[in-house]
């Protein structure tokens, strides 16, 4: 296996990242360098800009999504820029239209991202106009011109997506399932000696995070393309049936949950504990490959080592066991051991499966999954109604709208006091980091700070000491990849590539000296100041405002999971689909709920509410959702089952009422303690039982019990 930084290199340049950054490289470029040649580089310019607006919305999704976005955006762009253009000579006018526009921009977010990428690309155009006032003739021309562009682009990037059309699904699928083996490693090192429980925890909890926004994003670009769903080829079908056994691969990582600090307490000296971590990084790492050969479409190499390792493991544990008699070992300790031994045999299979459908025979053989794909994806209407409906101070996202219109509004006045040559700059930096929450507000305010001071440090010594025209392009050919590879990936580099690429441009076109460095930082210092005041005071978004709200959705997501988990054990005929959906609720919910606690840190502490509380019930919740999903893996994986079903519904129905009790006082806590006894499994009905039947009993005993301190927590909690 090449070493871990040169993988990653080559791993990014692979990357949907990397090429989003070159296409939109090649359609802002071109324009300009083409018309460049015949001396009229000022229609190539305004070409470009109307590419570079478009390209705000072309990001990975359905291609049916992108390309309306992008002709949508097209007309958009094309009448303001116009409006703009006409009006412009009035300061009056311009800063009444600039008030209205982002304020209906902004409200664009209650349709979605890309809706809201529509809105910012609009806002984009305005700014980029403003301060441009020619004759209504030239007003024509340009808005023309803008079209062009925009049109230029929405071609190239169709273009590109019909050369490959898998590429995107591939790109996408690759990513989630290297987030997944990140979300292994991060399990691995519950295994490591000395290991901090609540900082590995907190990164679990992230990398959760990490793992749903990916699963989401191949879920919008697999379910909603036609090729794959409608259209049946062997390469849609292979995409299909990697991803859907890489989420019951998670699923399975999700279940492996114990007591590790006990485990530690009994097996340290006998050094186990280290090479289950050690295997469990094995499993990380040969899913890394299967996610790197789904980006190079080459074959992952079969994992016939790791099996080995895996079989010298049991032996170890049997080993472990036999020479068990003089009880040193407790009982439950060497369960648990085989058990996670087992767990790591069945996501193991699960690798084996998934790296022989690369294989180009067996690929042919695929047959369609069944899927019911509409109940796995959310379709945003455009409902003009929502619009009016959120026109209340009690909508965030009215909130927002106002808060970006009278920030925009501030910083316009402030541009015109100041007489700067290049004032849009305030104005661009309040667009881009204002968001709808504080926290995301402060968190792009720092990015954008840092990545430009750092930036302009590195154009001017690039200017300073490079004279050759040549270098200088190339240079800024690189900076306009790196900016535009990284803009969704990390914005601190994206703006730190950004700033030498305006500044080497601006040096291109005439204008440049180290002077445009300097106004640059001024003008990002003033809208920065001016966006992260505005969030605090005008009409904040807090995040415990939505804290119940997710608290309770978590609850109810885990409660439906729970239920539809039950039915495998008690109905003859299960509908798979619905538990899946459930599932799929669980790890959105769970992932909204560990989001909402990370973005409540970055807010002042006097707006941090019941941190402790929040903390313990993501844990519980999360330990919950594990438990469940180990009851699920007991009856698909194992085939264990219930001669008696009966008896396990005293424990169902206590654990259920437990939950609805629990979301009851998050909705209205109203002091009241109350006593919930816990409901038991005879000694009498278990001992007739199968030791598959006492394991079943004994999981639906601890989800119980979880229940029971998720219900106990409430209590405490008043909302």
């Amino acid at each position: 296996m090449l070493d871990r930084p040169i993988r990653d290199i080559q791993d990014f340049l692979l990357s949907t990242y990397f090429a989003d950054g070159l296409r939109i490289t090649v359609g802002v470029l071109f324009p300009s360098l083409i018309l460049a040649q015949y001396g009229m580089l000022n229609y190539g310019m305004t070409l470009s800009l109307g590419a570079l607006c478009v390209s705000v919305v072309d990001s990975p999704g359905p291609i049916v999504h992108r390309r309306n976005a992008m002709l949508l955006t097209t007309a958009v762009i094309t009448l303001l820029s116009m409006l703009v253009g006409l009006t412009n000579k009035n300061p009056y006018f311009i800063g009444f239209l600039l008030v209205i526009f982002s304020f209906i921009f902004s409200m664009f977010f209650l349709y979605g991202t890309r809706a809201a990428s529509v809105g910012t690309a609009a806002l984009l155009i305005l700014v980029l106009s403003i301060d441009d006032i020619r004759p209504w003739e030239d007003v024509l021309v340009y808005s023309l011109l803008i079209l062009g562009g925009s049109l230029w682009y929405t071609f190239l990037s169709y273009f590109f997506y019909r050369l490959r059309p898998f590429r995107i699904v591939q790109q996408t699928l690759s990513d989630s399932i290297h987030e997944v083996s990140e979300f292994l490693r991060a399990k691995a090192k519950f295994y490591n000696q000395n290991v901090n429980y609540e900082e590995n925890y907190a990164d679990l909890l992230e990398l959760q995070i990490q793992v749903h926004e990916k699963q989401d994003a191949v879920r919008e670009v697999l379910f909603k393309t036609r090729e794959i769903v409608r259209d049946s080829t062997p390469e849609g079908r292979f995409l299909l049936v990697v991803f859907v056994d890489m989420v019951d691969l998670y699923e399975q990582v999700m279940s492996t949950y114990y007591n590790y600090n006990l485990l530690h307490e009994q097996f340290d000296a006998v050094g186990i504990l280290k090479r289950y971590g050690m295997v469990i990084t094995r499993i990380a790492i040969e899913l890394d490959e299967i996610a790197f050969a789904l980006k190079t479409g080459g074959i992952p190499r079969s994992p016939v080592t790791l099996v080995e390792e895996v079989e010298a493991l049991k032996n170890e544990i049997l080993t472990l066991e036999k020479e068990n008699t003089d009880g040193r070992y407790n009982t439950l300790g060497i369960i648990a051991l085989k058990n996670i031994e087992v767990n790591i045999e069945n996501i193991l299979a699960r690798v084996k499966t998934i790296n022989g459908y690369f294989n180009k025979n067996e690929k042919k053989k695929l047959k369609n999954r069944d899927i019911d794909t509409e109940k796995f994806i959310t379709r945003q209407t455009i409902d003009s109604k929502l619009m009016f409906e959120n026109l209340t101070f009690s909508s965030s996202t009215f909130r927002h709208s106002l808060r970006v219109a009278i920030v925009m509004l501030i910083g316009f006045l402030v541009a015109r006091m100041l007489n700067s040559s290049h004032s849009y700059w305030v104005l661009l930096t309040i667009l881009v980091i204002s968001k709808p929450g504080f926290s995301l507000t402060k968190e792009r305010n720092y990015q954008r700070l840092i990545g430009t001071v750092v930036g302009a440090f590195l154009g001017m010594g690039i200017l300073v000491y490079i004279h050759d025209k040549n270098a200088l392009f190339v240079i800024l050919l690189i900076c306009m990849i790196g900016a535009y590879s990284f803009q969704r990936k990390n914005y601190v580099v994206s703006v730190l590539f950004m700033t030498p690429y305006i500044l080497v441009l601006f040096d291109f076109l005439g204008m440049g000296s180290l002077s445009i460095a300097r106004e640059r930082i001024y003008d990002t210092l003033i809208g920065s100041g001016i966006a992260l005041l505005g969030s605090y005071t005008l009409f904040p978004n807090w995040e415990h405002i939505n804290l119940k709200e997710a608290m309770l959705k978590t609850l109810s997501s885990n409660m439906d999971y729970f239920e539809q988990m039950t039915y495998l054990y008690f109905e003859k005929e299960q509908n798979l689909t619905n538990y899946k959906v459930a599932r799929k609720e669980v790890y959105v919910a769970s992932a909204n709920l560990a989001s909402l606690f990370q973005r409540m840190f970055s807010e002042p502490k006097s707006k941090q509410f019941l941190m402790k509380e929040l903390h313990q019930f993501t844990a519980l919740n999360h330990l919950l959702s594990s438990y469940i999903a180990t009851l699920s893996l007991y009856y698909k994986e194992h085939a264990y089952t219930m001669t008696n079903p009966e008896a396990l519904k005293p424990v169902v129905s206590n654990t259920i009422y437990l939950l609805n009790q629990s979301s009851q006082y998050l909705v209205k806590n109203n002091g009241e303690i109350s006593n919930v006894p816990l409901a038991k499994t005879s000694d009498a009905i278990k001992k007739g039982m199968r030791a598959d039947e006492v394991l079943i009993i004994e999981q639906f005993d601890l989800i119980q019990k979880v229940a029971y301190d998720i219900f106990k927590l409430s209590e405490k909690i008043n909302l």
